[in-house]
């Protein structure tokens, strides 16, 4: 098992690429906190966890609130003492044209995305450092390198991420904690679910793989990542898009 006996924090854990990360993390040993701002489905991903054998703890978690953050920190570590992994996976959007984006869809979508990832990594960061040793996983998107009409928002939370990543990866360093990020492609999710058709068509062309991802491709990547055999690889973003973006 590549994450035997690690303990993990997954914000956003509770569905999609999120839950898709949580239960391979479990398959692979670790035991898995699923923090979430939908406690019940939360819950619920942690039964699936407990079912694999492996230890879990849902908490209502909102990335946004530094302080609540925190709180949920210390839970963790009331329940597992330490904490060996963070995957900053919470994100939300709120599409609209620049023009017709309101100051509201702005803030919201930039607290969640990028200041949660800030938030979430202050906290437990303050852990890796004292443990001298950690792997930090954000997930962006390839929004963030390539850009997307009508999302100026999520584009520029996630190109955030990015830059959020090397710097961490090069102040963490020191203390044998490496951080990286993954940008998905066009992943099937209940978020990309509600896309117009014609918009999915006209990603689907511009894919060479010729087939949209699954939240296990991210997970796979995420677990190398997570795992021993990524102890070298720090400040890198891993693209999982199809090859849809080559830079």
């Amino acid at each position: 098992m590549r994450l035997k006996d690690k303990v993990a924090l997954i914000t956003g854990g509770a569905q999609g690429i999120g839950r898709a990360i949580a239960i391979l993390f479990a398959q692979e040993g670790a035991d898995v906190v699923i923090g979430d701002i939908n406690l019940e489905e939360a819950k619920n991903t942690v039964s699936e966890i407990e079912a694999l054998g492996r230890r879990s703890l849902a908490l209502e978690m909102n990335v946004a609130d530094y302080q609540k953050v925190e709180e949920a920190v210390n839970k963790i570590l009331d329940k597992f003492t330490k904490i060996d992994i963070l995957v900053n996976n919470a994100g939300i959007t709120k599409d609209n044209l620049l023009l017709r984006m309101s100051e509201t869809e702005w803030d919201a979508v930039l607290d969640v995305n990028l200041k949660g990832a800030f938030n979430c990594t202050k906290a437990v960061s303050k852990i890796m450092l004292k443990q001298h040793r950690g792997k930090i996983i954000n997930i962006a998107s390839i929004i963030g390198i390539i850009g997307n009409p009508g999302q100026a928002n999520y584009s520029a939370s996630k190109a955030g991420i990015i830059a959020l990543t090397k710097t961490t990866a090069k102040e963490f360093a020191s203390r044998n904690i490496n951080v990286n990020a993954i940008a998905p492609g066009f992943i099937q999710t209940e978020m990309t679910a509600r896309l117009p058709e014609e918009l999915k068509t006209r990603m689907l062309d511009s894919i060479p793989l010729k087939r949209f991802g699954m939240p296990q491709d991210v997970a796979r990547a995420c677990l190398f990542l997570a795992s021993e055999e990524a102890d070298y690889i720090t400040g890198q973003t891993i693209l999982v898009d199809g090859g849809m973006v080559m830079v």
